[in-house]
């Protein structure tokens, strides 16, 4: 009755057996390159000339990483950190690093107040991502002058490959 994989029953070390179960093979259709829906969005955005007293707020910048994930209708799976961050002897003035974790991925924050500088990401597999309505939510929050901003897909390659 041990007649192994191809067989009706297989064997285990306690010499029990397990039925075969036949599975109906459909014919595997994989999506091309061409059609393959993205995993999702990279958004970075630098933003220059903002409001130092802004970027100095340590509850501002956590008010940002709360709300945000909401407006974007996005999930937040923690509650957002941030921390002080000391200057160094290089480029580094020091200022406030936040992060938050959310279902669709996660959005940090990097101030630079001395420099009216802050440094951004927002990184969701959700699909799509309104980076208008991110840029707009970061500029009232910051007072925002110029953008410099960098859009990247993610896993182009991600719905190739079937599970």
């Amino acid at each position: 009755m041990n007649q192994g994989p191809l067989g009706s029953s297989s064997a285990t070390k306690e010499g029990t057996h397990m039925p075969h179960t036949s599975v109906a093979e459909a014919p595997v259709v994989a999506a091309t390159a061409e059609s393959a829906i993205p995993f999702g969005s990279h958004l970075t955005l630098d933003g220059y000339g903002c409001s130092e007293e802004k970027l100095a707020d340590m509850d501002l910048v956590f008010e940002v990483l709360e709300r945000l994930p909401g407006h974007l209708g996005m999930h937040k799976i923690i509650t957002p950190y941030v921390v002080k961050a000391a200057g160094n002897d290089k480029k580094d003035p020091g200022g406030y690093s936040g992060f938050v974790m959310i279902a669709e991925s996660h959005i940090s924050i990097h101030t630079f107040p001395k420099k009216r500088f802050v440094s951004i990401d927002v990184y969701t597999c959700q699909g799509d991502l309104d980076t208008a309505k991110a840029k707009a939510f970061f500029q009232e929050a910051f007072q925002i002058e110029e953008f410099e901003e960098h859009r990247i897909t993610r896993g182009t390659k991600y719905d190739i490959y079937p599970l």
